[in-house]
């Protein structure tokens, strides 16, 4: 199971199983960018490649839909060796998302959507469909974006929708090469959020490529840390990695407050919240306040016609009101429900809080979260074990795993006896491979 997605299972996974075998990546004579890389990325899971520039994270995603064609050694999807298809057949099924979205500019955010379904000939009602549907799934109003250019979006926007064109022939996979990279702070967060939000309701097969490993903690429930040669150094969860990094090498590049990182691990979802009492526009305010106080809260939230939240009122507020109504100019700061207690307390830091609106999939309203239960979940999140998990293959030894199939159709691998797993990988030494990173330019990363 999922380490942060707990309410995955074989009845709702839709993403499909990769394992890259055996795969080798040189690039004209050169040293391999990826040498023997064997490395299992289990279905409905995301999996966050994290390494310095050079280690070949980018060359080993870049292979899975053969953007770059591996030297020797299979990529084989759900038991299916897809290294001889044609590549263009195999990319329509694989959703590719990279930095600042990618968009077509003379295209419409609708058109841009739809560019896939449209090769795939898709009928036009079924693409307006599926595009709508998806930007809904992106917090993205249809009837105001959908006719919209991409120059006319902020950078958040166009990465929105970068996502939803990945998504719009609802493959199994999904590749994210740094996405979040060329926004500001915030915008990141708000997108990590949403990320984590659509990856709850689809559960696909997601490989993303990130040089921030607190990223990687966030967003993973596996992190393959890579050195160079794309040789493994650890495939675990951010829980295992974090509490017992393999080498001096992994212990480096997570840096320090290995502890402070740790307490990002727990989850908003997994804290007790408040269900406060919702109303719209309005409503009426009299009605509204008793409600509130007779629940014994000292808030209430108003929500659009989507349940998306507005604003966040008091009681006495509320009492001097006829209707319900939002304060104007004001900016309601929610947190995801998938956000760290760590995004949370930044987010009270930010409004000036103690207490917290808290969204689910599609920016809908989840209740509200006080600082003080933080404070709790931090002192339990602390002091509770690592969890034991069946770790993927992973490792750079040449070693072949033998693949089989559930009664639902995952593949899932292990390795023969005598063979190393993703705990155990016979990968050179982290000073006999930093010698060779000379030899691996950062166009290779």
């Amino acid at each position: 199971m999922s380490p942060h997605t707990k309410d995955s299972s074989p009845s709702n996974i839709t993403g499909a199983t990769i394992l890259l075998e055996n795969v080798t990546k040189t690039y004209g004579g050169k040293k391999p960018a990826v040498d023997q890389l064997t490395l299992e990325i289990p279905a409905g899971q995301t999996v966050m490649f994290v390494g310095p520039s050079g280690c070949g994270k980018t060359t080993t995603l870049k292979m899975i839909n053969r953007l770059i064609e591996p030297t020797s050694g299979r990529i084989v999807i759900n038991g299916e060796d897809v290294t001889s298809m044609n590549s263009d057949k195999l990319r329509r099924g694989i959703g590719y998302v990279i930095q600042a979205g990618g968009l077509l500019p003379h295209l419409t955010v609708g058109a841009n959507i739809g560019l896939v379904p449209k090769m795939l000939k898709w009928d036009k009602q079924r693409i307006a469909e599926r595009t709508d549907e998806l930007l809904d799934l992106v917090s993205l109003d249809p009837t105001i974006y959908r006719n919209r250019y991409p120059k006319e979006l902020s950078g958040g926007q166009q990465q929105r929708v970068g996502v939803a064109r990945a998504l719009a022939a609802d493959p199994s996979i999904l590749l994210m090469d740094e996405p979040f990279g060329a926004v500001d702070p915030i915008t990141r967060q708000r997108l990590q959020e949403e990320l984590l939000h659509i990856q709850s309701e689809l559960h696909k097969t997601i490989v993303f490529v990130t040089h921030d490993f607190d990223e990687a903690v966030k967003l993973g429930d596996w992190i393959v840390i890579f050195n160079v040669g794309g040789h493994i150094e650890q495939y675990g969860t951010p829980e295992q990695i974090l509490a017992r990094p393999a080498s001096k090498f992994v212990e480096d590049f997570i840096g320090s407050g290995a502890g402070l990182k740790q307490l990002g691990l727990a989850r908003v979802r997994d804290t007790t919240m408040s269900r406060v009492p919702a109303f719209r526009e309005g409503d009426d305010a009299k009605d509204a306040a008793l409600r509130v106080s007779e629940d014994g809260h000292r808030y209430a939230v108003v929500v659009d016609a989507n349940d998306r939240p507005l604003d966040l009122v008091s009681v006495q507020a509320l009492q001097k009101m006829s209707t319900v109504t939002t304060r104007p100019h004001q900016i309601l700061h929610t947190v995801g429900e998938s956000s760290t207690l760590d995004d949370a307390l930044d987010t009270m830091l930010v409004a000036g809080s103690s207490v917290a609106v808290v969204t689910g999939p599609r920016g809908r309203y989840r209740g509200l979260l006080h600082a003080q239960t933080i404070i709790s979940s931090i002192d339990e999140a602390s002091s509770s074990d690592v969890a034991e998990v069946d770790l993927p293959v992973g490792h750079n030894t040449g070693q072949i795993p033998i693949a089989t199939r559930t009664e639902d159709g995952i593949v899932t691998y292990r390795v023969a006896e005598g063979g190393s797993s993703s705990g155990d990988s016979a990968v050179p030494s982290a000073e006999a491979l930093e010698s060779e990173a000379s030899a691996v330019g950062r166009e290779q990363a």
